[in-house]
């Protein structure tokens, strides 16, 4: 009996080899949905699922306004801070980890300034994203103008920052922005008195100044002298609105606002995207005024006619300027300057020449395509590189407009990329900028065949609904409120930016020293003409 017991297990075994040779097989690609029941553990039946923590990449969009940044800083309001608050409420992050991102592998993709957007975002970490739910249950802890498209399931050696080989951002810039005879500074216009070409005093921006104060910076000063109309002696209180600083410009945000952009269509023939405006508000105060740039309509007609006369409406009404072939092609050969690897030391803060972190690469930056959003028309520009640092995006479109106003001359941008050459460059505002996208292309490549694409395509269509319904129509209304952009404009002259003509076309003499304040220290350099 003992014979006949054995002699199944005998001839079963040669069965075993066959079954293990079958065993192995493609991958099963990880997805990002919520893990089965093998990969979750039980203890007695009944009792609650014990969820493991999974490896993800976050993708999500904010519109900045009233952020300080992304990064977390402490007694700061920032993107980081809510977002890391929400996946602890949500139950993606323990108690024991709160605050702590350490703990579970928190990277992001990229950095933003104070007021800058984001639509495609990336953060990384180790959370628990069971049960089913977890996008919504983000949402639901986040305010409206924070929102989570989704997650990818990722290698747990992931790192949204040190995978990241792209970043695409864009800025919006107005098409006046550009116009030479725009927003012009006070001595511009005084010199101007007589000639064939004379400028009007910009009114608008005056009250504005007076408004808000420190808005240019430390060009203050030279707003309140502005602001003072001689000819006209509006220097009577009673002619001017209270000019009580105005803090924390409320814009309505809220996620049901659809009144701003409605629909997007495109002209192939002219590269020109135009959104059609369905009764756009903006939360105004009483003691506001909010005076259109490129049009639309206001109430007080007077402000409105001294646009058309300093040339800031439209080209029929203005100066006859527009972003026409002959403008795109000086800008975008102003903006290629700065493709390939440079030192970018003077474009940015607190980085010295010789560090190696001042070198950057750009690959790409176009301004091919204008946007008009709620009746003002901007363009678009998108620049690609590998890595970005603080204010450097801004500092570059600051002396790309500045040659385009004639400011500055062209070759001064290939000066500003040299290592021995120590200069300080406009910075133009933060309202007009916003991440695009980050790309992990040598990592999709990689673990194409484990794991899925970490990328946006899945999530265009929403990106492209946020933008339209919060960024843009933010950028738009804050320039109608605020005019921060032809705030700016005037303080872009040869005062405040001394370094803007020292390769002027009239020539300057080899010998020739130019004092320059840089960060509160007076430094002299040498000025070599080429």
């Amino acid at each position: 009996m003992e014979n006949s017991d054995k002699t199944p297990s005998i001839s079963s075994s040669p069965a075993l080899p066959s079954a293990v040779a079958e065993e192995p097989a493609t991958k099963k690609v990880k997805m990002s949905t919520t893990t089965s029941d093998d990969e979750g553990c039980t203890t007695a039946e009944g009792s609650k699922v014990r969820y493991k923590r999974r490896k993800v990449a976050i993708f999500f969009a904010y519109c900045g306004v009233g952020y300080q940044g992304m990064q977390k800083n402490p007694g700061a309001k920032t993107i980081e801070g809510e977002l890391e608050e929400a996946l602890y409420v949500s139950g993606a992050v323990p108690e024991q980890d709160r605050g702590l991102s350490k703990r579970y592998d928190w990277a992001r993709s990229a950095r933003t300034d104070k007021g800058v957007s984001a639509v495609g975002q990336v953060v990384s970490g180790r959370f628990y994203i069971d049960p089913p739910g977890f996008v919504d249950r983000l949402n639901s802890n986040l305010p409206s103008q924070i929102r989570i498209f989704g997650f990818k399931r990722v290698t747990a050696s992931f790192s949204a920052k040190k995978f990241c080989d792209r970043r695409r951002y864009v800025y919006l810039i107005p098409v006046f922005a550009l116009d030479p005879c725009c927003h012009r500074d006070r001595e511009t216009v005084l010199a101007s008195l007589g000639s064939e070409n004379e400028l009007v005093k910009c009114l608008p921006c005056s009250e504005r100044g007076r408004k808000v104060e420190g808005v240019v910076g430390n060009s203050k000063r030279n707003l309140e002298l502005e602001a003072v109309d001689v000819e006209n002696g509006s220097s009577n209180k009673n002619d001017v609105v209270d000019s009580g600083v105005t803090k924390d410009v409320e814009v309505s945000l809220s996620k049901g606002d659809d009144n701003h952009l409605n629909k997007e269509s495109i002209n192939d023939n002219e590269g020109k995207v135009s959104v059609e405006e369905v009764n756009s508000k903006t939360v105004v105060s009483d003691q506001d005024e909010v005076a259109p740039i490129n049009g639309g309509s206001e109430n007080n007609l007077g402000i409105l006619e001294e646009e058309k006369v300093n040339r800031e409406d439209t080209a029929a009404n203005g100066s006859g300027f527009c972003y026409g072939e002959k403008e795109r092609e000086r800008f975008n050969n102003i903006l290629k300057c700065y493709v390939g690897t440079h030192n970018f030391h003077n474009f940015t803060t607190r980085i010295k020449p010789e560090d190696p972190s001042a070198k950057r690469f750009i690959i790409s930056f176009d301004a091919s395509t204008t946007v008009v959003v709620e009746g003002m028309e901007f363009v678009k520009c998108e620049i690609v590189g590998q890595s970005f640092m603080l204010h450097q995006i801004r500092k570059m479109m600051g002396l790309a407009v500045a040659i385009m106003r004639n400011c500055a001359p062209e070759s001064l941008i290939e000066k500003a990329l040299q290592k021995d050459v120590s200069i300080t460059v406009p910075t133009a505002p933060e309202v007009g900028l916003y991440l695009d996208e980050c790309f992990f292309t040598s990592y999709n490549q990689k673990w194409k065949d484990t794991h899925e694409e970490v990328s946006m395509k899945a999530y265009e269509k929403e990106a492209e609904d946020f933008k339209m319904q919060y960024i843009y129509p933010h950028i738009a209304s804050t320039e109608y409120k605020e005019g921060t952009v032809g705030l700016w404009l005037h303080s872009l002259n040869h005062r405040n930016y001394p370094d803007l003509r020292i390769l002027d076309g009239e020539g300057v003499t080899n010998d020739k020293k130019v004092e320059v304040d840089m960060n509160d220290k007076k430094t002299e350099i040498e000025v070599v003409t080429e």
